[in-house]
């Protein structure tokens, strides 16, 4: 395999690959000179080629050079695919540019999670050196600017080889899916995926072809009585009923609007607030700390398989697959299942990606699984049937501390036990759904969507500003969670933690500056990597090119682009364990 990426000025065109080990080699056209095209083509044709967002740019770029277009021709190109607002797809149609037969190409921007480039991507992996576009795209380049453009382009091979090493078991998963489905699943989402899967499987039984479901965009969708949700109490009875009358509307994508009286409603069971939305419900708490304590326990009730199990029960299908999906969509689970049991990983994994992706797309209008009713069936019934739950422990006398989505995490007496296995086992009954429970020791949260939970064996589990940083979240002064999550699970003093770490990837933050930002005077990029410093004055800080506003969390920080061999002596680290100080006194604990 190789790895491949384009660079392109308007007298520049550069195409890079590098192997396994490292090693690099270019095709490439300079101001008027010619460009290699036998060489490029077959370049192009030798091996399996990965990129990042190759298909929906790199692969046109080099389409189009090898009809022996000049670098002006190209360049006007590339501004065309980046700046208009149309598919890449539709510009390549538009300047009749075909894809040559014979390349093999992944692309792993749709495989990675969210929605980043691929220089923050680098940063969440701790890559050693973060480095943006030495000169501006417009620029008309010198032979030694061009130069410094391919360095920077082996550079940029270099990230994107540590992220396809970072996600080959989920490449690698996608290969044997493949071979299963005989569709090229290597550069798909796990969403896309699962619409592969579930309309391959829906055509075969229906012997048609699947196309998405047409709605206008001004039509509402209503949700219906699930016939398995009741309250006590009145006033939660009056908003499920004014939930079934409501005509929820739609928005221009296709997804479905939140109306704002539902989200402006607080819903309170004993001493708890909580407030439902399009994508689940969740509890309001604000630095909190729990803990279980000799006499109580503390412990999570999450749904198992919470969506799919709705879809199920509920026998809930979109418009254009009534009859077919549901069989098909039951078949998967039970598969899953079996695999689990049996231990086959491959086809757990595989059929785990179907189950939870296709939820995903039951809200876009170009998706065949298009559903908006569907949606808003599952997610409301979903936290209708959690508010259920919630209110039943609440009325034997349990606490109920937190809620998000498909779990509550509840704290009561030891010798409640009983009544409160027994309260979960009736609503289990009365649902349908099954619960899992999970046993902590002390659970301290900033809010609902940040938290740390300790297990009874000193392990913690963290989500959000308290998590580790991953390729879904930029890193934040990681050292100062770390310190803290092993101080209240009783591991180490977050002091020691933080003063004995050698680690500088952990004391960093990186944020994407819009427009670059600079550092006394000198521009350093629009993806900055910084930690605080003791050589730098407080009020000093990174700044935003385009106005001279300082970067969020940036004074008294320096720009760390390029990783050091060993650990900065200015590291200021008192800072961090204040900010550690901080967050203790913010989660609740004492």
């Amino acid at each position: 395999m190789l790895i491949f990426d384009v660079e392109c000025y308007r007298n520049f065109f550069h195409v890079a690959f590098m192997n396994a080990a490292g090693k690099v080699a270019s095709v490439e056209m300079r101001d008027d000179g010619k460009l290699d095209v036998a060489r490029l083509a077959h370049r192009m044709r030798s091996d399996t080629l990965l990129g990042f967002n190759n298909k929906s740019y790199d692969e046109i770029m080099i389409a189009a050079a090898l009809e022996n277009r000049s670098c002006a021709e190209l360049k006007t190109l590339s501004d065309k695919i980046i700046r208009s607002n149309l598919p890449s797809w539709r510009v390549a149609q538009d300047e009749g540019i075909r894809e040559p037969r014979g390349w093999d190409t992944i692309d792993i921007i749709e495989v990675l999670p969210g929605q980043a480039s691929l220089k923050i991507y680098g940063a969440r992996i701790g890559s050693a050196r973060l480095q943006d576009l030495p000169y501006e795209h417009s620029a008309t380049l010198t032979p030694a600017q061009m130069d410094e453009v391919g360095a920077y382009c082996v550079n940029d091979l270099r990230v994107t080889k540590a992220l396809a090493d970072t996600i080959a078991p989920q490449l690698a998963l996608r290969v044997e899916m493949g071979k299963q489905y005989g569709v090229d699943l290597r550069s798909k989402s796990d969403a896309q995926i699962a619409e592969v899967v579930l309309k391959s499987e829906i055509e075969a039984q229906s012997k048609t072809t699947l196309r998405p479901l047409k709605i206008d965009d001004d039509a509402t969708v209503r949700y219906t009585d699930p016939g398995i949700v009741n309250f006590d109490d009145p006033a939660i009875a009056a908003i499920f009923e004014r939930i079934c009358a409501h005509d929820f509307e739609l928005s221009g994508n296709g997804s479905v609007k939140m109306p704002k009286w539902l989200s402006d409603t607080k819903i309170t069971i004993g001493d708890g607030a909580y407030q439902m939305g399009i994508g689940g419900l969740h509890s309001t708490e604000k630095g909190q700390g729990v803990r279980a304590g000799d006499d109580h326990m503390l412990f999570e009730l999450d749904v198992a398989s919470y969506y799919p199990s709705i879809i199920l029960q509920q026998g809930l299908e979109p418009e254009n697959m009534r009859g077919h999906f549901l069989p098909a969509y039951q078949s998967i689970v039970t598969r899953r299942l079996e695999a689990k049991h049996t231990g086959d990983k491959v086809t757990a994994d595989t059929l785990k990606i179907v189950v939870n992706g296709s939820f995903g797309k039951l809200g876009s209008k170009w998706s065949n699984l298009y559903a908006p009713a569907l949606l808003i069936q599952t997610t409301i019934t979903g936290q209708l049937c959690l508010l259920m739950l919630i209110e039943r422990m609440t009325a034997i006398g349990a606490t109920v501390v937190s809620a998000n989505t498909d779990g509550v995490v509840i704290f009561a007496p030891k010798e409640m036990n009983g009544d409160i296995e027994q309260a979960a086992f009736d609503w289990q009954m009365d649902t349908s759904y099954e619960l899992e429970r999970t046993e902590y020791r002390a659970l301290y949260s900033r809010d609902v969507n940040s938290y740390i939970a300790v297990k009874p064996d000193g392990s913690t589990k963290t989500k959000g500003a308290l998590g580790a940083s991953s390729l879904s979240k930029n890193p934040d002064f990681g050292i100062v969670a770390e310190a803290v999550a092993a101080h209240v699970s009783g591991q180490a003093d977050f002091r020691n933690v933080i003063r004995n770490c050698q680690d500088i990837r952990k004391f960093v933050s990186v944020r994407k500056v819009t427009g670059g930002a600079t550092w006394q005077g000198k521009p350093i990029g629009k993806s900055v990597r910084f930690y605080y410093s003791d050589a730098v004055n407080q009020d000093q800080g990174i700044l935003y090119k385009i106005n001279g506003n300082k970067v969020p969390k940036s004074d008294g920080a320096r720009p760390l682009m390029d990783l050091p061999d060993t650990f900065p002596a200015d590291v200021k680290r008192e800072r961090y364990v204040g900010m550690a100080m901080k967050v203790l006194a913010g989660i609740g604990y004492a």
